[in-house]
């Protein structure tokens, strides 16, 4: 059966706990869950420090790590999913939580300590590395584009673009990680999103393509 990186997104908070319980019910049925924490308030809390304090990017990237972790801990309270410091396969039936803290100072994938290299990076560093496909979980149907859910496009295509997905992720799917997938699918409902899972349908598939150094924006986006 399939594993699968899944980044949860920390806009979902509200419902995460219910959804989690619902993916280890699909799990047992269908395939292993790695769930990457995202951030939520409490990255918020962190970047309401940063603006008033004037802290490092250095210094916010590691805060805001820890503020991952606290969401795992909140996603796994009461609901029957497995923390872990260690990034490998889940296995059929897993649903494993990463405290990505523990995992990233023992070992750091990330090619940047900024803002533009969030959850969702450290979600698709984790899931090329382990040589799975990543889902990323949020509160929106897709991707928009032009006032409509795109089911399909390149990652190019959202270069310094805001959208629902961090500019890290879109720099890695546009060059060394081209190779790779991105799913993005609402949560907010647990039993659509198994049916979409089950599926295979629904949300946006974003398709790495790897561009020229002269096709690479210059400057950087800020979130």
């Amino acid at each position: 059966m399939p594993s699968y990186v899944l980044k949860l997104g920390g806009s979902l908070i509200d419902t995460a706990r219910e959804f989690m319980r619902a993916l280890i019910i699909l799990a047992e049925e269908e395939a292993g869950f790695l769930v990457l924490p995202g951030g939520g308030p409490f990255a918020d809390l962190i970047r309401e420090v940063v603006a008033q304090e004037g802290l490092s990017e250095e210094t916010a990237h590691w805060m805001a790590v820890l503020a991952m972790e606290q969401y795992a801990y909140f996603l796994a309270d009461g609901t029957g999913a497995r923390l872990t410091s260690r990034l490998r396969l889940p296995e059929k039936g897993e649903v494993r939580l990463l405290l990505p803290y523990r995992s990233l100072t023992e070992e750091d994938i990330c090619p940047e300590h900024s803002w533009d290299y969030t959850s969702d990076s450290i979600a698709l560093l984790a899931a090329s590395r382990l040589g799975i496909p990543l889902i990323k979980v949020t509160d929106v149907d897709g991707v928009l584009i032009g006032g409509e859910v795109a089911e399909e496009l390149a990652a190019c295509q959202l270069l310094e673009k805001e959208s629902c997905i961090d500019q890290g992720t879109i720099r890695l799917l546009s060059g060394e990680l081209s190779g790779m997938t991105v799913w993005v699918l609402n949560g907010s409902d647990p039993a659509a999103f198994a049916q979409a899972f089950r599926s295979g349908k629904g949300g946006t598939f974003i398709n790495g393509q790897k561009l020229s150094p002269s096709d690479q924006p210059m400057g950087r986006f800020i979130q």
